[in-house]
């Protein structure tokens, strides 16, 4: 593989307890926090929204640019992306992933095969795939 952009991001203080991520060019500047749904105060964001916003982005792109190569225009498309932090037995946390994906004026077949295109050239889903439990779902409506 020939490299076409790094980011680069540094994470400090006390990590998802309250510390901060900063990319290199300032404009990721974020603080970190525990979400209340796992005991902490919140009023920050967390890693597991930062992969599921990084993840529902990168997919999109990859959903629109496979539509595009058969010449299938997309309006309205959308990626939700879940991203749940889990218990591991033995192993501490890891991490499960659904995608939500709606196509809107397509029929599910043509739709669903899209998805799956998506998911064979999209960066996140090749850097997960066999890592990690995820479940695609792809709808038509709204």
């Amino acid at each position: 593989m020939s490299v076409l952009y790094t980011a680069i991001a540094t994470a400090t203080g006390e990590g998802r307890r309250g510390g901060r991520a900063v990319s290199d060019d300032g404009v990721l500047d974020v603080t970190l926090a525990v979400p209340t749904a796992l005991g902490g105060a919140g009023g920050g964001t967390n890693p597991e929204q930062l992969f599921a916003a990084g993840w529902s982005s990168c997919f999109h792109s990859a959903l629109k640019s496979v539509a595009a190569a058969d010449k299938t225009p997309l309006t309205g498309s959308q990626v939700v992306a879940r991203i749940s932090l889990a218990s591991a037995e033995g192993n501490g946390y890891g991490i499960e992933a659904q995608l939500d994906i709606t196509i809107p004026g397509l029929d599910q077949a043509t739709a669903e095969s899209l998805v799956t295109r998506a998911h064979q050239v999209c960066p996140y889903s090749v850097a997960t795939r066999g890592n990690i439990p995820v479940t695609l779902t792809t709808s038509t409506t709204v």
